[in-house]
């Protein structure tokens, strides 16, 4: 068991059950404070995720489906679902994620090296440490077209 609080940026995260050396189940605590900057959409590709909000708020999008989580509210990700997390709200959100099988705590580590090391953080670093460890981000969704110019 790793109880270890990782930082990453405004982010805590403090690992519960890192099954990531038998290939297990992963829970770990996530503290988000308001506004504090947040994982861009990604998909997982080996793993599943179980969001459970404790304290405060989040809002959770999966697929397009997005919800504002209340303590006792949950959503799940299916492998490969494009998903996103934010707190909205003025109050510091806590929630249990539980992954299957945990990507486990050292993730987050290598994450933190990049976020943390000052200035905006490296993106093609943290696409890099992302790709590692099987996480996909997202495409960036397309412009909007350009509304036709009218004269006056």
């Amino acid at each position: 068991m790793s109880s270890d609080l990782i930082k990453v940026g405004q982010l805590e995260i403090r690992y519960l059950v890192d099954g990531s050396k038998s290939g297990g189940l992963g829970v770990f605590e996530l503290v988000v404070p308001p506004g504090a900057n947040v994982p861009p959409p990604h998909s997982h590709s080996h793993n599943e995720e179980f969001f459970y909000v404790v304290e405060g708020s989040l809002g959770y999008s999966v697929d397009g489906e997005s919800r504002e989580l209340a303590p006792g509210e949950w959503m799940s990700t299916p492998r490969g679902s494009v998903h996103a997390f934010r707190n909205t709200g003025t109050q510091t959100a806590r929630a249990l994620v539980v992954l299957t099988p945990d990507i486990g705590a050292q993730y987050f580590r290598d994450v933190a090296e990049v976020v943390n090391a000052g200035g905006p953080p490296d993106r093609a670093k943290l696409l890099e440490v992302m790709s590692r460890y099987g996480l996909v981000a997202a495409a960036p969704p397309p412009a909007a077209a350009s509304a036709p110019r009218t004269g006056a």
